[in-house]
């Protein structure tokens, strides 16, 4: 326990009791009434200058900084859980069945309470606001903060995320693209069904699909520059309700990755005009729709600074790594950083000689001391960078 000295034996119990009981009682995107509650008692006991429930079971809570007029930081941490049947074994596992915390939404959410408490004890220069997010898996909670308004006077806003692919105590603090954006796709054929010893009399929508699948492979093979990232993965595809009957219908579902919007652009074009130009050779109609999920994540320079900075106070610069690879899943905190300036972090959170387990699966779980960390490290990052800002804005 190398991380204990950031809090104090108090805090540390009440963190880790937090934590466990976010864990044992995990709710789905939206449905986080228990969990949002919990997180409300547990800051309402910081006398917070402000503190109320926002976007259903979403929580902010405004602490005190040590000048009300200085520019005002955020810190975000969402909460909801995952639809998983957990398998980890602990003792603290799930109560509820087939609901599991696969992405370590318990360890933010707790994090973020404990950089509440830690900004309490010693405030930064300007009031921070804490943000605990709901529906962050399903991408709707970041944006249904943002529509409340509680981030219209927000002059920047930080968060971060478990990683079990770097040891506690270690931190990814990194400009550029962090996260992927996350759209989705729906094809819909309609061709003309037959029986299937006479294939002639049909236009087949199984054979159209097997040509679509086969020809999106190529988007990223052929029409993307191999200097870019992408990904086109066609996940579900039904039809069909014997093995003797050419069906009239086929319906495909997908997603597309991007860390940048105009490879985003690209790889939404096409699709599109693979489907039509197919679906048109095998004479079956098509119909392709595309749904906008959340941005990439394309962390700024100055924002960054302020938390390798905050790192290095808290751990010593040797405790920033890079993040290694490029990171093609979503995080709606994305939608932040196109309203404001900020920062996403990566928290280690493996112990030595520790296996990687990957998030959203059922054995999934966090070393407890990754919370010390979070909570030490995004206190710092708010109190830098609130300081910071009260410089360039007097």
């Amino acid at each position: 326990m190398i991380f204990t000295s950031l809090l104090n034996n108090e805090l540390r119990s009440r963190l880790i009791a937090l934590r466990r009981d976010l864990h044992r009682h995990p709710e789905l995107s939206l449905q986080e009434n228990r969990t949002a509650q919990k997180l409300y008692d547990e800051l309402q006991r910081l006398k917070p200058v402000e503190i109320r429930r926002v976007a259903g079971t979403g929580v902010v809570a405004r602490i005190r900084g040590k000048d009300p007029g200085a520019p005002v930081v955020a810190l975000r941490g969402d909460i909801d859980a995952l639809p998983i049947l957990e398998a980890t074994g602990l003792e603290f596992t799930s109560k509820n069945p087939g609901v599991m915390h696969a992405c370590g939404h318990d360890a933010h959410a707790t994090w973020t309470v404990g950089a509440a408490c830690l900004l309490a004890e010693r405030p930064a220069a300007g009031d921070v606001l804490i943000i605990l997010q709901p529906a962050e898996e399903i991408g709707k909670g970041a944006r249904a903060i943002l529509k409340t308004g509680v981030l219209d006077s927000v002059a920047a806003i930080f968060g971060a995320h478990v990683d079990s692919r770097y040891l506690v105590g270690e931190v990814v603090a990194q400009e550029g693209p962090l996260a992927a954006s996350s759209d989705t796709f729906e094809i819909a054929l309609l061709g003309q069904g037959a029986h299937g010893a006479r294939p002639h009399e049909s236009a087949d929508p199984i054979v159209c699909a097997a040509g679509i699948i086969s020809a999106l492979q190529t988007i990223v093979a052929r029409r993307l520059n191999p200097a870019d990232a992408g990904v086109v993965t066609v996940g579900s595809i039904h039809g069909g309700s014997a093995p003797n009957i050419i069906p009239e219908t086929v319906e495909l579902k997908g997603t597309i990755r991007a860390v940048d919007t105009g490879t985003r652009r690209l790889l939404q074009e096409e699709v599109k005009r693979i489907v039509k130009h197919t679906a048109s050779a095998h004479k079956v109609k098509a119909k392709v729709t595309i749904h906008s999920g959340t941005p990439p994540i394309v962390n700024p320079p100055q924002p960054v600074s302020w938390a390798r900075d905050a790192v290095a106070n808290m751990l010593g610069e040797e405790a920033i790594v890079p993040l290694g690879m490029l990171n093609m899943a979503g995080e709606d905190f994305a939608c932040y950083l196109e309203k404001m300036p900020g920062c996403f972090l990566r928290i280690g959170v493996r112990e030595p000689g520790g296996e990687v387990i990957p998030a959203h699966s059922p054995q999934f779980c966090v070393a407890e001391e990754c919370i010390f960390v979070g909570a030490a490290v995004l206190a710092e990052t708010a109190r830098v960078a609130s300081e910071t800002l009260a410089k360039q804005n007097p």
